[in-house]
């Protein structure tokens, strides 16, 4: 049984499926509202299912570090993960949700979609987004909540068609998927006097290890959930460090991922043998018990063998009043490694050269982060559609015009 929408059905038909359901109508095909009506005698009665073992959804993971990889969440690993996320999110039946995210993501899928639903809240699903269309949904359904990734929120916190909407009734706002500049969450807030909650997850953790639903710490993605462990261990050594020692997250709890499908190196390599989820992003854990993430660690650039976060020249580059946005990368250096560099998109009707760039930021870091890779400006920084910067695309990309 495959439930879909009507302009994917002739993509649906070629998985030879006999029983098709589709929300809408199409030839052929058993309208969703049939299965409303039945309610409920159309499903099979005599499934067994081990809700520790067996696997409910399998997303893929992003292939930001490497191929795209079969990720095997279990009944168990997705309900506790909505258990978790309610105890420290929960809506109600008074709450309207706006879910713009995409289903086939992960943060769509379990906590836009599931994670209001669980608690009786109302969910509305516009058919595609576009700016004008997607504030006015906001006013119009008098949404409660919505979940960000950092492209949205950018664009609710700089687009003017933003200034001429009521936000009144929004209450709950939580940011994730990709890292989001401390200075674009200040700066939302600042403007629309909104709270602004930021999350942590990943599509193995089913997906969030994090959330920040006390008090807002700066920069911070939150504590841990019920439930989560979480350390910090040196890349290179596998050492656990104490707090504010910055190294690469590992994470436990019962929302860890079965594994990867048919990859058993690959799980190996990122579930160890007592449990822990390797992330890959680097961070620490602040004397508050909240977390602040600062990049990942196949990202990081490595300038004469020192390390340059590109997510901390991207934040410093947000708060300059004439850009836009921004993406760092590493250019290939014979003889330093990699020099950083900056793709960056200039705000309308403002003018930046490269120098006066490269200059700023040599005024506000420790000389080993200058920019001297230069600075190249384009009219968009292309995005993931969970918000992360398709750095490996700005890495072929630059290869290609050396080449």
């Amino acid at each position: 049984m495959l439930v879909t929408i009507p302009p994917l059905v002739i993509k649906a038909r070629e998985a030879d499926i006999s029983d098709i359901i589709v929300i809408g109508k199409a030839d052929g095909c058993r309208p969703f509202s049939d299965m409303l009506a039945d309610d409920g005698k159309c499903f099979p009665t005599d499934i067994s299912i081990n809700p520790q073992e067996d696997v409910v959804i399998m997303p893929y993971s992003s292939g930001t570090t490497g191929l795209p990889k079969g990720v095997m969440l279990s009944h168990y690993n997705v309900v506790s993960n909505l258990i978790q996320h309610q105890n420290a999110f929960s809506t109600t039946t008074d709450d309207t949700y706006l879910a713009v995210l995409p289903f086939y993501h992960i943060y769509g899928m379990v906590m836009s979609l599931c994670g209001t639903l669980q608690d009786g809240g109302l969910v509305v699903i516009p058919t595609g987004f576009d700016p004008e269309g997607y504030l006015k949904a906001i006013v119009k359904h008098k949404v409660t909540q919505i979940t960000l990734t950092p492209p949205l929120l950018l664009f609710l916190t700089r687009h003017p068609a933003v200034d001429r909407i009521d936000l009144s009734c929004l209450r709950k706002i939580i940011c994730g998927a990709a890292p989001l500049a401390e200075a674009v969450s200040q700066e939302f807030m600042g403007k629309k006097n909104k709270i602004i909650r930021q999350s942590y997850g990943m599509t193995e953790t089913s997906p969030v290890v994090t959330l920040d639903y006390e008090t807002i710490t700066a920069g911070s993605v939150g504590p841990l959930l019920a439930n989560t462990e979480a350390k910090f261990i040196d890349p290179a050594t596998g050492k656990s460090l104490g707090r504010n020692e910055t190294g690469e997250l590992c994470v436990r709890g019962p929302q860890i991922m079965k594994g990867y499908l048919n990859n058993e190196k690959a799980t190996k390599t990122t579930i160890d043998e007592d449990g822990w989820l390797h992330t890959g992003d680097i961070g620490r854990m602040g004397d508050n018990d909240c977390i602040v993430i600062t990049d990942r660690l196949k990202e990081l650039i490595k300038y004469k063998d020192l390390q340059v976060a590109p997510a901390e020249l991207e934040d410093l580059l947000h708060k300059h009043p004439a850009i836009e946005d921004v993406a760092v990368i590493g250019m290939p250096d014979e003889r330093a490694g990699e020099l950083p560099m900056a793709y960056v998109v200039l705000k309308p009707d403002m003018s930046l050269s490269e120098h006066d760039i490269i200059k700023y930021v040599e005024q506000n870091v420790a000389d080993f982060k200058n920019l001297r890779g230069g600075v190249k400006f384009v009219k968009e920084i292309k995005k993931s559609p969970s918000g992360k910067i398709l750095r490996r695309l700005l890495k072929d990309q630059l290869s290609g015009s050396q080449h």
